[in-house]
């Protein structure tokens, strides 16, 4: 049987990613967080209805809190919906948190998610550690990127001619 036939592999649906966190930020490292939802929340990501663009994590009293993220309410959920923009905690083992609260303290560092997903049935968010990018640095990975992208064109068509 393949690894990926397999019962017990890591099945990964994703929800909600945040293309311009890389746009905006130098990542210096990550980590898979679990995050605490209500039971509508749930309905609702699994609907495919959440934004991460505006969120960004802080710590608070030795806990990790998401806040700016947008689940958009389920709409069977009538009066047991919750609000759509609301502070959620994160779940991480204690040694990472402690490793957190240094870096973000001492180094300056932000805390911003850049993907929302299911893993195994469970809700998942990918926290990064990142240094803030200045607009120059912005300036040249979009030119690096423009040049990688010319030149895989150009060798694809030069494929094609022959």
């Amino acid at each position: 049987m393949a690894p990926t036939d397999a019962p017990d592999a890591d099945r990964r649906q994703s929800v909600a990613r945040n293309p311009k966190a890389t746009h905006d930020y130098h990542v210096l490292d990550t980590w898979e967080a679990g995050i605490v939802l209500t039971g509508t929340e749930v309905k609702s990501l699994r609907n495919g209805k959440a934004s991460i663009k505006e969120a960004w994590a802080r710590l608070s009293r030795g806990e990790l809190f998401l806040e700016g993220m947008n689940i958009t309410p389920y709409e069977q959920g009538n009066r047991w919906n919750h609000p759509p923009v609301r502070s959620r905690k994160l779940l991480l083992h204690r040694k990472e948190l402690e490793r957190l609260v240094g870096a973000v303290e001492q180094q300056g560092l932000s805390l911003v998610p850049l993907e929302l997903y299911f893993r195994n049935g469970r809700a998942k968010v990918v926290i990064a550690l990142a240094r803030g990018k200045k607009q120059h640095d912005k300036r040249e990975d979009l030119k690096r990127r423009i040049a990688e992208r010319e030149t895989a064109r150009a060798v694809r068509s030069r494929g094609r001619e022959s």
